[in-house]
C-alpha cells in the first residue's frame, strides 16, 4: 500500500478510514523481452520529444493489464489466493499475442501512448475468470491514497482515478484492449507516430503480477509475483 494516509472506500477522512482501507490493483500480465525492448525503445523517443514524462523503469513497468479495481487491503492476500487457483486452470507462458498499432488517450496537449495488441480468446476466457472469481473482494470506490506515490510523483490525477473506477465498463469483455503503455508525449507527437505504418511484431508472456497503480495508471509497485508452471 502507498505511505499516505489510507481513505475509506468513500474517500471520506471517517472513522472507516482505519476499518476500510483500500488499494488500487492491476493483475498483469508480465510481457517478455520482445516486447520490453519495444516499448523502452518508444518510450526512449518519448522522452525526446516530452522529457517531463517518465521513463518504464521500476515503478513504471512495462505490462498488460488484465484486471483491475479498488480492492479492499485487508482482502489481498485472498485475493492472490484466488487470482492462483484460476492462473492454474490456464497455459498463459504458452500463449502467443500480436502487437499491431500505437494508440494514444488524449490529456489536453499531451497525451498517454501505448501499444495495442489484438485481444484473444485466452486473454478475454482469463479475464472472466478473475472478474467472476475477484469482485466480491472489491470495494465500490477508492481515493488517491489507494495508490502508490513516489517523492517525485506525489499526486495521482483525475484521469487515473476516473480510469480505476470505470474499469469494468470500458476496460472488459467486449471493451477489452490489450496495451503496453509507453509514456507520455505532445499530442502533434504522438499524431505523427499513429500516422506512421506500425511494424508488428508476436510475443509472448513471461509471467503475471499484481502491482499497485501509480498515476497514469502505471504498474507503479509490485505486490505479488506468481509462480507459473505452465
Amino acid at each position: 500500500m502507498s505511505e499516505n494516509k489510507m481513505a475509506s472506500p468513500g474517500g471520506k477522512g471517517t472513522s472507516s478510514t482505519v476499518q476500510n482501507p483500500v488499494t488500487a490493483i492491476d493483475i498483469v500480465l508480465e510481457p517478455d523481452t520482445i516486447m520490453i525492448q519495444r516499448a523502452q525503445a518508444a518510450n526512449a523517443e518519448l522522452r525526446k520529444n516530452f522529457p517531463k514524462g517518465y521513463s518504464l523503469d521500476a515503478e513504471h513497468k512495462p505490462h498488460i493489464s488484465v484486471m483491475g479495481g479498488y480492492f479492499y487491503t485487508a482482502n489481498l492476500e485472498k485475493t492472490y489466493a484466488a487470482v492462483e487457483k484460476v492462473l492454474a486452470t490456464e497455459k498463459v507462458l504458452s500463449w502467443k499475442m500480436k502487437a499491431f498499432k500505437y494508440y494514444y488517450m488524449p490529456l489536453k496537449e499531451i497525451g498517454l501512448g501505448g501499444i495495442v495488441v489484438e485481444p484473444t480468446a485466452d486473454m478475454i476466457r482469463l479475464q472472466k475468470k478473475l472478474i467472476d472469481a475477484l469482485t466480491h473482494f472489491m470495494s465500490p470506490t477508492g481515493s488517491a491514497a489507494a495508490f502508490a506515490t513516489t517523492t517525485a510523483e506525489p499526486n495521482i490525477n483525475e484521469a487515473t482515478l476516473n480510469a480505476v473506477a470505470t474499469y469494468f465498463s470500458e476496460h472488459t469483455g467486449e471493451h477489452y484492449s490489450p496495451h503496453v503503455t509507453i509514456g507520455v508525449g505532445t499530442v502533434d507527437y504522438l499524431n505523427t507516430l499513429l500516422a506512421a505504418p506500425f511494424p508488428t511484431f508476436t510475443f509472448s508472456a513471461a509471467g503475471v503480477s499484481v502491482y499497485q497503480f501509480g498515476n497514469f495508471g502505471t504498474a507503479a509497485k509490485l505486490l505479488h509475483p506468481f509462480k507459473l508452471t505452465q
